[in-house]
């Protein structure tokens, strides 16, 4: 295992979307790993390191609530932009017929202490690359709470706060009393070694007195 790291992620709104929900968006009861990985590479992040999750411990009640919004089925183009500026005509930012309204089902007032570790990978460089180098680097962009990307939870407009915690400081969740609640199978992240054609990786995720091993989980991946 490589250099650990405590964080508190928490924010108003949360949507991790589960995908067997096509038109809709449905949220997880609680941050899969690979958003809680997303975060910290929002953070910070290197070709030599790669972010692992290891446990996270849910601290508030899990509340879901529901809203509609505008989404657009396909982005702006470039080339046609493009076009339209060397040629002087206008262009259309939005067609009205591209607007859908779709429902939204997000978590409300989330906050997760997340326990994660990096290793290094095959692309790290000389002697001078090691893991303290980056430990040290990853340690001060938390305490200061500099990123690279705005963190997220789950969707853009939801934006998290990161703060360090000390590696023995234990806060009380919510779920510390329920000895274990099944959540299900969640997304665990993509399998990235076919580049064409990720293929996604699930796990079970079992909370036991508010907190999921994700590390033990890893030996299970099923896809």
């Amino acid at each position: 295992m490589g250099y650990g790291v405590r964080l508190k992620i928490s924010g108003p709104r949360a949507c991790f979307t589960r995908p067997e929900f096509k038109s809709e968006r449905v949220s997880y009861d609680v941050i899969t790993p690979s958003a809680a990985r997303g975060i910290l590479e929002a953070v910070y992040w290197k070709p030599s390191i790669r972010w692992l999750i290891d446990r996270i411990a849910v601290l508030n009640e899990i509340r879901f609530d529901t809203f509609r919004r505008n989404e657009l089925e396909s982005k702006l183009s470039y080339r046609n932009a493009k076009e339209a500026y060397e040629k002087g005509t206008g262009l259309a930012i939005v067609a009205t017929d591209k607007r859908q309204q779709r429902a939204m089902t997000y978590l409300r007032d989330v906050a997760y202490v997340v326990d994660a570790h990096f290793d290094m990978t095959d692309r790290a460089g000389d002697v001078d690359d090691g893991p303290k180098k980056h430990y040290n680097i990853a340690m001060r962009r938390f305490r200061k709470g500099q990123h690279f990307a705005q963190p997220v939870l789950g969707c853009r407009e939801f934006p998290a706060k990161v703060e360090l915690l000390e590696a023995d400081e234990e806060i009380a969740g919510f779920y510390s009393d329920v000895p274990e609640r099944d959540l299900g199978y969640m997304l665990y992240d993509l399998d990235f070694s076919n580049a064409d054609s990720p293929d996604p990786l699930f796990f079970r995720a079992m909370m036991r007195h508010g907190v999921i091993d994700v590390a033990s989980a890893r030996e299970g991946l099923v896809s």
